[in-house]
């Protein structure tokens, strides 16, 4: 469970080690992890098939929302730092906490208010100056931006992991969500001279097989041995991993100030995620 949250956590890096749009990382990182989940899934001799032909629009839906969640997951590392990116997508189980009562007709309670408060309150931490023209500022709302669209696909994948194994979900988002970013591929090969070099190439095959294919495919693993919430606190230290690797690898330091709002917005979350699964 930890090496595929450590994975998960340098996959932020990729943002600054391509030079590429947004959209064509995730675009790469999506059409590779389909290509090594999908020989997985006929190695182990799995039923590729959807159940229901209603199920594959839903799973487009899906596509489409990991496509944009990864694009503004990227797009807030490239416009500013790892550790802005990390920490403001790292808001997500807060927005879940207000989602979840909506979706599935539970009570939203005060705490779970006050908490996301608190939250709020770690991100005008991060965000020196709130500024559109402010890159810090750009990065916060992209970020957050991720952390929205993760918590409402979180919430709507507890419908299919019900009927469909976890790695036939992975391989159908995946799928559906290059199918969604491959029009963008179209302008990018137009105006780009020389398109590709082998080094991002190379990077993009390791993004999508080792940092998504693998990872998702070890996390799946990990959830057999150990409880839903160990997980959950597990996954919080995706950040902490990301940060960790970009003062190492990157020399990005954070300041204080984003070390100070990341504490908040990383608390909020872990106490968030303990009181979810105790009540569960």
């Amino acid at each position: 469970m930890h090496t595929a949250v450590l994975l998960f956590g340098l996959a932020g890096l990729f943002g600054k080690l391509l030079t590429l749009p947004p959209t064509i990382i995730v675009l790469g990182r999506v059409f590779f992890a389909a290509i090594f989940l999908f020989s997985v899934l006929l190695c182990l001799k799995h039923v590729v098939k959807l159940n229901r032909k209603s199920d594959y629009f839903r799973m487009a839906c899906l596509g489409m929302l990991l496509a944009v969640h990864w694009t503004s997951f990227f797009k807030s590392i490239q416009v500013s730092t790892v550790a802005v990116g990390l920490l403001t997508f790292s808001t997500f189980p807060v927005f879940t906490t207000f989602l979840e009562p909506y979706f599935f007709n539970e009570k939203l309670r005060t705490r779970d208010i006050t908490v996301a408060f608190i939250a709020l309150a770690g991100v005008s931490l991060v965000i020196p100056e709130f500024e559109i023209s402010n890159s810090i500022t750009q990065g916060a709302l992209y970020g957050i931006t991720a952390g929205l669209t993760f918590a409402v696909l979180s919430i709507l994948n507890r419908k299919f992991v019900k009927n469909y194994s976890s790695l036939v979900v992975a391989f159908y988002q995946d799928s559906f969500a290059a199918l969604f970013l491959f029009p963008f591929l179209i302008p990018f090969l137009l105006l780009q001279e020389p398109v590709f070099q082998p080094r991002e190439i190379f990077l993009l095959v390791l993004l999508g097989v080792v940092f998504t294919g693998i990872a998702h495919s070890l996390f799946i693993r990990g959830l057999k041995s150990i409880r839903a919430q160990t997980a959950s606190i597990i996954a919080s230290l995706e950040p902490v991993y990301g940060i960790i690797a970009a003062v190492l690898l990157l020399g990005e330091i954070p300041e204080f100030r984003v070390f100070l709002g990341g504490t908040v917005i990383l608390g909020a979350a872990a106490y968030t995620t303990f009181k979810s699964g105790k009540t569960a």
